[in-house]
């Protein structure tokens, strides 16, 4: 018997079908061991010495495969050919050779592009031995991330109160968002104008754009005025228009290479609208059925006979005329070998999507989209005519304007792959008519038009991702983790599809440049990707990288472990300036305070991270939070909104703003009365209504009819809730703790109480079938999201996750994970203090006793 290891039990499932009765085939849900999340898992001081821990999850795997492996002739590591899968083939190795359930036996390691039936067996019939190189970058890498967030972690907990995390990729990537946000804040719009002429000629309109100008060609901003712009126009209206010069030119425009796991990621992004981590997730369970090959890849190039299959598909679908005379051979750019496995491709280019048994709508529009990628890559280009007419105004000016029109003469891969006609939006993809030198078109009107320059895009998921390609930052493998942790930890939201830099992200951002400045350098980064590429190229010794790298680092720790808060705060707010405080409309100091109007307001730093205040402090007490302070909001929250007057008591209620965000105030009879904002609820909403309403809270809702206790209404930390003998219980709806009645505070309660204080149970939103441990798994809908169930395991969906597309495979590998975590630890009471042992009585002195004199008997 021959044991088979590879990652995921839909890997197994798939593999199995194609090996006969002579193997095994176990997985091993992924890693098997991993550093441990505390400090010394990586000892520096001892030739960096990593100690590996395995979970309780993956315990009873390598139990399982250990027992398969004791009993079995032969071993065979099957896992993912790149970086990841020769790892995970290295730890199920030593643990194996730990456990001496080796012995004699040989230990094969197979790799193979896709999961097909001839990719095993050929992969099968030629195994090698583990890459020890590639292995090496892993460890390196592993090493790295970990040096780096351990280390650089607690400094930011110290000297910034509230930040999550750092990372070497995530933190340059972070760099890139806020640098964007950054650039966009700054800009300063710049008016320019645009002199469009319409014209018609043989019942065809066409426009002709102002191309240059008293002997000058004319850029897209030089007319900056509407006093330039209308002498022009006027100009071009009594001038005599003749067509110069015509030229026409054919261009052609090819076909995109096949993808890559990055531009895979980009396409999925624009043109289907899956984030990063949903496009790979769903690639990864088409290629564990065989669909398409490896999805982790920088590589362009295809198989000899995938080629040569693409070139059947498109004569059979298409026609010999959408077939170049040879096959288009594509060249990867990667420098490291080890990512440059061919393209992401279907396996069989004859299973058309139409044709792909499978029915989850979102793995058929990826396929689809993989499938017109692929065919597209070796079609004929496509043929564009391109036309030319300058045309003369003769007059008071000298002025030549240009006509510039496109038309399709033959569509090539553009009918598959793209559109099969050019941007209807872009003026030079418009068809001109027949012109020829000396026409005189007719003139049918002049337009100028005001426009003013647009600041550049905040980055999509897709085009930072590109960025982050183009500079060498990341590989194919991480890209999608490093945007989910950066979502995780609130550094950076998504918002209509853009990436918006939290002030969180801004302040570590700040801090980094300001202290750690070579470590999110965009060189250092790419340079340290360059040195893991060589590594696993066998070219360089990983511990010599490790050593250099923390030979620098640790130096540098040292020397910000005894900076001063004060140095911190001049550092951020000296970056931040521009942000927490932008100009006033009025030309107002923006860093005055509103309240004693003497102060200067700076960043401070406070227990739960960062907010504004004044500097006068504590004899004024003006806060608020940084987020308002960069809209220009605060102003008009901070002590200076008065909504009106209470009609019980005759004082004013007002509007203010603090460290946690605005609130309302009100003083009876020299004692404050305050009441935050329920979220979601905007300041600007906020009527005197609504402000009586909220700052009467909590309210009475009346007497238990079973204890006469009152029961009362209000907002918590939590949401909405009734209280009663306290006991809580919440509310559904937030209006609802204004209007809530005594029998619905009653119902609400009991059936609090009936759950035994604990919520309801989770709504089931998905069976999924039994685990292969036994037991069923399903999706529910919990307090804090939905989640995956199996037993007593409860595993939280990843942010961008649909319910309903969780497969089996899928919330196989979430429940893996998340046991492999353990259960959450409670923190232990502190033990209650013994109370201290009574000393014994101190002995008093005492005489010492004289014999007692003998008793005579009395003579009688």
């Amino acid at each position: 018997m021959k044991v088979v290891i590879v990652e995921s039990p839909a890997k197994a499932k798939t593999i199995n079908k194609y090996l006969g009765k002579d193997f095994e085939v176990l997985a091993s849900f992924g890693h098997v061991r991993d550093l441990p999340s505390k400090d010394g898992s990586v000892d520096p001081e001892h030739d960096f010495e990593m100690k590996w821990e395995v979970d309780a999850a993956s315990k009873r795997r390598l139990t399982d495969i250990t027992r398969a492996v004791k009993a079995a002739d032969e071993v065979i590591l099957a896992t993912d050919p790149d970086r990841e899968g020769e790892a995970i083939s290295w730890h199920v190795l030593e643990v194996l050779k730990e456990k001496k359930a080796l012995k004699d036996k040989p230990v094969k390691r197979v790799v193979f592009n896709a999961i097909t039936k001839t990719a095993v067996l050929e992969a099968m019939a030629n195994p090698r031995d583990l890459d020890v190189p590639l292995v090496d970058a892993y460890l390196a890498r592993r090493a790295l991330d970990y040096l780096v967030g351990f280390t650089l972690s607690p400094v930011l907990w110290r000297k910034l109160p509230g930040s999550r995390s750092a990372g070497r990729v995530q933190s340059v990537a972070l760099r890139l968002v806020c640098e964007r946000e950054t650039e966009i804040e700054k800009f300063k719009p710049q008016e320019y104008w645009s002199v469009t002429s319409n014209f018609e000629k043989d019942g065809t309109k066409f426009d002709a754009r102002l191309y240059s100008l008293d002997g000058n060609k004319v850029d897209k901003l030089d007319v900056k005025t509407a006093e330039e712009a209308e002498a022009i126009q006027a100009a071009i209206k009594a001038g005599n228009i003749t067509v110069e010069k015509v030229e026409k030119k054919p261009t052609k425009r090819n076909p995109y290479a096949p993808f890559t796991t990055s531009t895979l990621q980009q396409d999925a992004s624009s043109r289907l609208g899956f984030s990063p981590s949903r496009t790979m997730q769903i690639a990864q369970r088409l290629y564990e059925d065989g669909s398409i090959t490896y999805m982790r890849t920088d590589g362009v190039q295809i198989a000899p006979e995938a080629i040569d299959a693409t070139r059947r598909q498109i004569a059979r679908d298409f026609g010999d005329d959408y077939l170049p005379e040879k096959a288009r051979i594509y060249q990867t750019k990667a420098k490291n070998a080890q990512e440059a496995h061919e393209a992401v491709r279907p396996t069989d280019l004859s299973r058309t999507p139409a044709l792909l048994k499978n029915s989850d709508p979102d793995q058929k529009k990826l396929y689809e989209l993989i499938w017109k990628r692929t065919m597209a890559s070796q079609m004929r280009a496509a043929e564009i005519a391109r036309t030319t007419a300058d045309l003369k105004v003769e007059g008071s000016r000298q002025i030549d304007l240009r006509a510039v029109g496109s038309v399709i003469t033959f569509p090539g891969f553009m009918s598959l792959y793209g559109a099969a006609t050019l941007d209807k939006d872009d003026e030079n993809s418009k068809e001109l008519p027949a012109l020829d030198t000396g026409d005189k078109p007719a003139l049918l009107d002049v337009l100028a038009e005001q426009h003013h320059t647009q600041p550049p895009a905040r980055f999509t998921e897709a085009s930072l991702i590109k960025k982050m390609e183009e500079l060498g930052i990341g590989r194919p493998s991480t890209y999608a983790a490093t945007l989910g942790v950066l979502r995780d930890r609130d550094y950076i939201r998504l918002e209509k599809r853009a990436l918006i830099p939290e002030d969180r992200g801004r302040l570590v951002t700040a801090f980094l440049e300001s202290f750690f400045e070579r470590y999110v350098e965009y060189g250092f980064t790419a340079g340290l990707e360059e040195q893991l590429d060589s590594i696993s190229a066998g070219e360089i010794n990983y511990k010599d990288v490790l050593t250099n790298f923390w030979r620098d680092f640790h130096a540098q720790v040292v020397e910000i472990k005894d900076l001063r808060v004060t140095e911190v705060l001049n550092a951020l707010n000296a970056l931040l300036g521009s942000h927490i405080f932008p100009a006033k409309e009025d030309g107002s100091d923006p860093r005055k305070c509103p309240d004693c109007d003497t102060g200067m307001l700076s960043l401070k730093l406070g227990r739960y991270g960062a907010f504004i205040g004044c500097e006068n402090y504590p004899e004024c007490n003006h806060t608020r939070q940084l987020a308002e302070s960069a809209t220009g909001q605060a102003a008009e929250t901070a002590g200076v909104g008065v909504i009106g007057e209470h009609p019980e008591f005759g004082v004013e209620i007002e509007m203010k703003s603090g460290r946690f965000g605005p609130y309302l105030e009100m003083v009876v009879d020299g004692e404050k009365k305050r009441a935050g904002l329920p979220k979601g609820w905007a300041p600007e909403t906020i009527d005197l209504e609504k402000a009586i309403k909220l700052i009467s809270l909590p309210r009475d809702v009346g007497p238990h009819p079973e204890d006469g206790e009152m029961i009362t209404a209000g907002l918590g930390r939590y949401g909405p809730f009734v209280l009663h003998n306290g006991k809580y219980a919440n509310l559904p709806d937030i209006e609802e703790v204004f209007s809530v009645g005594l029998n619905r505070a009653v119902t609400v309660l009991a059936e609090k109480a009936a759950g035994g204080g604990r919520r309801g149970a989770a709504t089931t939103l998905k069976e999924l079938g039994d685990h292969p441990d036994g037991g069923p798994m399903t999706v529910k809908d919990g307090r804090y999201g939905a989640y995956v169930n199996h037993g007593k395991i409860n595993a939280t969906l990843p942010k961008d996750t649909d319910p309903q597309s969780v497969t089996v495979e899928q919330a196989i590998e979430l429940i893996a994970a998340k046991a492999a975590k353990g259960p959450a630890t409670k923190r232990k009471a502190p033990a209650k203090k013994k109370a201290p042992a009574k000393k014994p009585a101190a002995k008093k002195a005492t005489a010492k006793k004289k014999p007692a004199a003998k008793k005579t008997a009395a003579k009688t």
